[in-house]
């Protein structure tokens, strides 16, 4: 133990030994329900805090007799791990990485600090691949849920402000529900088709393979094809000579094959299938909820009362989870998604309002 340092010191060194630990545990189990490259990072990382924690114990003395817990953030972190292993905790891993004391703490070591800047990049990598892998149906669900809260909480505001009687409100509702819904299911089916569509048409294929072998290996134009894919001059020039000069012996699909390939897109643009199908339910999971209230009878004060309620946890939720995804805070995207909603409704009240009015 270090003969000078104080008891205030001793705690903070225990509390980084047992967050050390506790994030360790959490690489592992991510490492456990994983396989090849990604489960050889996360158990890296794991033996990198390893190292953190070796610090620890050499400036407290050894193991302490009593240690404190890791923080709620850490062991919430470990319980997902358990329980889920998903791209949620690599977000959450990626933002507590960010969040490392070591920066300014004199008795993290220099390379300590370097580490969970690295650890950061790493983890943020990680968290990256599986964005990708989610964005498409992904994006479709957590953006039509939202737009679902959003508009039919405005529309059910705006009628209801103007005076007339629950039934009319509730049929409003619904009518939006099922216009957006299919509004957007359709704009997304069609978005997602078009974006494939216009990849499939840019990707190289074997139309020209059978007139390869009549090229003249030092006169013709197949270099250039090689060129609007991306290839540099002298390497498409290259490229060309092989190819005309194996065109007797490479058999069909020796002109598709050359070139940058571009693949690597479809991916991310997901199913249109899935993507139209994801956006309707979660439309309409969005959109049912301002109805609530007048589905079970409510009506007036108490129906606009709990019909904010209800979406309002609801907007914290979707903001929230699009933070962790990201990468961003999720309190700020949270309260972010919730002024925006409750600002729309406030307006078409508002307009609601003032019809009814004049109409009254």
């Amino acid at each position: 133990m270090n003969a000078e340092s104080t008891a205030g010191e001793r705690r903070r060194w225990a509390q980084y030994l047992v967050d050390e630990r506790a994030e360790a545990r959490v690489y592992r189990e991510l490492a456990a329900r994983r396989t090849g490259e990604e489960r050889a990072i996360l158990e890296a990382l794991a033996d990198a805090e390893r190292r953190h924690e070796s610090h620890w114990l050499q400036l407290l003395g050894g193991e302490p007799s009593t240690l404190p817990r890791p923080r709620v953030s850490t062991r919430m972190l470990a319980w997902m791990a358990r329980h889920f292993g998903s791209i949620f905790v690599l977000a959450l891993a990626q933002n507590a990485e960010a969040r490392s004391p070591y920066d300014s703490d004199p008795h993290a070591t220099s390379q300590m600090a370097a580490d969970e800047k690295i650890h950061h990049e790493v983890v943020r990598g990680l968290a990256a691949r599986g964005r990708r892998r989610l964005s498409g149906t992904f994006r479709a669900a957590v953006f039509g849920a939202n737009d679902g809260l959003v508009s039919n909480l405005a529309l059910v505001m705006g009628i209801g402000a103007t005076g007339v009687a629950p039934q009319l409100v509730l049929f409003s509702g619904i009518a939006g529900l099922l216009a957006g819904a299919l509004s957007m299911g359709a704009g997304e089916f069609v978005s997602v088709r078009s974006q494939r569509e216009l990849l499939a048409a840019t990707q190289p294929n074997d139309y020209a393979d059978e007139v390869l072998s009549f090229l003249d290996l030092d006169a013709n134009e197949l270099a250039l094809v090689f060129r609007t894919r991306g290839m540099p001059e002298e390497e498409a020039l290259t490229a060309a000579r092989a190819i005309i000069g194996d065109a007797q012996t490479a058999g069909p699909g020796a002109l598709a094959r050359g070139g940058v390939a571009g693949d690597a897109e479809d991916d991310v643009v997901g199913s249109a299938w899935g993507a139209a199908l994801s956006s309707f339910l979660f439309f309409a999971s969005g959109a049912i909820i301002p109805v609530l209230p007048w589905v079970f009878g409510l009506s007036g004060l108490a129906a606009v009362a709990t019909a904010l309620a209800l979406v309002g946890v609801a907007l914290l939720a979707t903001g929230a989870t699009v933070g962790l995804l990201s990468g961003g805070p999720p309190l700020k995207r949270a309260l972010r998604q919730l002024a925006i909603g409750f600002g729309a409704a406030a307006v078409t009240y508002l307009l609601g309002l003032l019809f009814g009015v004049t109409v009254g």
